[in-house]
């Protein structure tokens, strides 16, 4: 098989999530900002967007791994043609408009479709998806900038197809972004002078647009330390004129090319402002919030993360079932014992079974998560949108969300790719198949936009402790309200009665790990994974019974795909099964939690 076409959808699972079990043809289309869309019209959005990346964009996936990037010594970069050629049939399919709101021109799908149709792209193809920043700068822009900054770039971005990337990490400060230490100071007019390197700029060059638009966080001459003393600036590649014509050069240029593990066609870069040639910028918004403000691009980032390791490891799993469908390996196990049994297809077995079922119960119910915290932030822009009084809980709620879909989706994906490689045995391991790209094109979700352990920290202290556990508890009330309901009748009652042992759990894990904090916050550097896991385990807990729920109206109401509902009802009943009694042992562990290797001297670990 050629890895050329490797990408596998599973557009089926797509529209049951958004449509029988979210079903946003009523919670979300038809409201405002969303009111001249109906089910129709999403519908065949999700299939173009589907079809485009099948049928084109998945063409230059190994490309992108096999053709290495080329920086010259000017600091440009060159591109795999396949990439190239991509980014203009995404460009050419107006597929960026797709999300661009009516305001702007573009079709303005809720989050929850555009974040169904970005999981094909990057499923189809990683490297690519992440060149085409420049839409969401243009939204950036249009959310902060002044009027005069939005009549400069926005239709470029659209419709010249201008790049973008976010620039936050410098060499020493990693993801302490606080310590950030690139300055800006005035220059001529509004416009700012901005000195200093940051490194692990995803497609911060490349040599596609004619002009790149990148959103960077400076500190201000005379600032005070800490992320509230930076700003977020617009410094272009080429300098943007008023009339929007473009200029000369800006003194931004690529001093090194990050040679990696993984998605090798996107282009990481260390860029240097300022260096011999001033790199000229205007402050966004005219407003010194730059933390503020690349929070929001943060978050989307994050998003972006988790729904890409879901849609890895959703593609993987298919490649891996079609491989168990069709590779003949040994006798039926209770028939070993005859040397004349035959041969039977290594779907049969067991032990693939029980791999197969874990990738497709994690693979679906990831994607459960990722678009029910999107179909949240449907929510959020119904009530007023982010800020809105009337969004606040909503808003709070999306908050917590992001660190389980960035932080426990990019863990969970790339243990249980180790399956969909076993599944193939030693083939998997060998280039014929798509499978060991995967893995390393995967591996790098665990690590950029916040480490794992920093999404444990951000769930437990500013999404969980900041409120004193309100958003946490509005949500564990509708699981419970789920889970002592008769929705599913006795059919679901087994799966039902593993979701509140799991939910008293998971309260016993918050309960216990509040009386640690009381000894040392060390508890929670020690345990906070774990607690983010259980957390995110119990949702997509509650998201599978919900889904099961939705599988048993549709075996009656379309008998004709019952196999694909009965698997449904396997998946949860597995789920529930092999996955929510772990939350017991999590409650153990942190219950038991000491600080027994804070005492241990540096030397002992040599």
């Amino acid at each position: 098989m050629s890895s050329e076409l490797h990408y596998k959808s599973n557009v089926r699972d797509t529209m049951f999530q958004l449509f029988e079990v979210l079903e946003i043809q009523t919670t979300s289309l038809g409201k405002a900002p969303y009111a001249a869309l109906d089910e129709a019209t999403i519908r065949e959005a999700v299939k173009a967007s589907e079809k485009l990346c099948t049928a084109e964009l998945q063409k230059s996936f190994a490309e992108s791994d096999r053709v290495p990037l080329e920086l010259d010594a000017e600091g440009n970069v060159k591109i795999p043609e396949g990439l190239r050629r991509g980014y203009e049939q995404f460009y050419d399919a107006q597929a960026h408009m797709l999300t661009v709101p009516e305001h702007m021109g573009g079709m303005g799908v809720p989050p929850s479709v555009g974040w169904a149709t970005f999981e094909f792209t990057a499923g189809a193809n990683a490297p690519l998806a992440f060149y085409l920043f420049g839409t969401f700068a243009a939204r950036t822009i249009d959310r902060h900038g002044t009027d005069e900054q939005k009549r400069r770039f926005i239709p470029a971005l659209l419709e010249r197809r201008w790049g973008g990337s976010m620039v936050l990490t410098e060499p020493d400060a990693g993801s302490d972004v606080g310590a950030g230490r690139t300055r800006a100071k005035p220059g001529m007019g509004d416009v700012w002078e901005i000195e200093g390197t940051k490194r692990f700029i995803t497609n911060g060059e490349f040599d596609v647009p004619e002009n790149i638009i990148h959103m960077v966080l400076a500190r201000r001459e005379g600032a005070p330390g800490g992320t509230k003393g930076l700003s977020l600036f617009l410094v272009p590649k080429f300098w943007v004129n008023e009339d929007g014509s473009l200029g000369e050069r800006n003194g931004v240029i690529v001093s090194k090319l990050e040679k990696k593990m993984g998605i090798k066609g996107s282009a990481t870069c260390e860029l240097v402002f300022g260096d011999g040639k001033p790199a000229r910028g205007l402050l966004l918004g005219d407003v010194h919030d730059g933390i503020r403000q690349m929070f929001h691009v943060i978050e989307q980032a994050r998003m972006a993360v988790g729904v890409k390791s879901m849609s890895t490891l959703s593609t993987a799993y298919k490649n891996a079932l079609g491989y168990a469908n069709e590779r003949v390996q040994g006798p039926d196990l209770l028939r070993a014992a005859d040397k004349t049994s035959p041969r039977v297809k290594i779907l049969s077995h067991p032990d693939v079974r029980r791999m197969l079922m874990s990738q497709k119960a994690h693979a679906e119910g990831m994607r459960s998560l990722c678009l029910y915290t999107a179909w949240v932030q449907d929510q959020v822009e119904i009530a007023g949108g982010h800020g809105a009084k009337e969004a606040d809980d909503l808003d709070k709620l999306n908050d917590m969300l992001l660190p389980l879909v960035k932080g426990y989706c990019s863990e969970k994906a790339y243990e249980q790719l180790s399956l969909s490689l076993q599944t193939y045995g030693g083939s998997g391991y060998c280039q014929d198949y798509p499978i060991e790209q995967y893995v390393r094109d995967q591996k790098i979700d665990t690590l950029y936009e916040g480490t794992t352990h920093i999404q444990a920290l951000d769930l437990f202290f500013r999404k969980v402790a900041k409120d004193g556990g309100s958003t946490l508890t509005a949500l564990l009330e509708q699981i419970e309200a789920l889970a002592k309901s008769d929705l599913g009748g006795a059919a679901l009652a087994e799966d039902r009665a593993a979701l509140a042992r799991a939910l008293g759990d998971l309260k016993g894990i918050f309960g216990a790990m509040m009386g640690k904090v009381g000894e040392s916050l060390y508890h929670v550097g020690f345990q906070g994974n774990r607690i983010l896991a259980a957390t995110a385990e119990l949702v997509i807990g509650w998201l599978w019974v919900r889904q099961a729920v939705a599988a048993q109206r549709g075996l009656v109401a379309r008998p004709e795909d019952a196999a694909f509902y009965q698997g449904k009802l396997a998946a949860c009943r597995w789920w529930c099964k092999n996955v929510l009694p772990g939350l017991t042992l999590t409650r153990k562990l942190v219950e038991q939690s000491s600080l027994e290797l804070m005492d241990l001297s540096d030397e002992a670990f040599g």
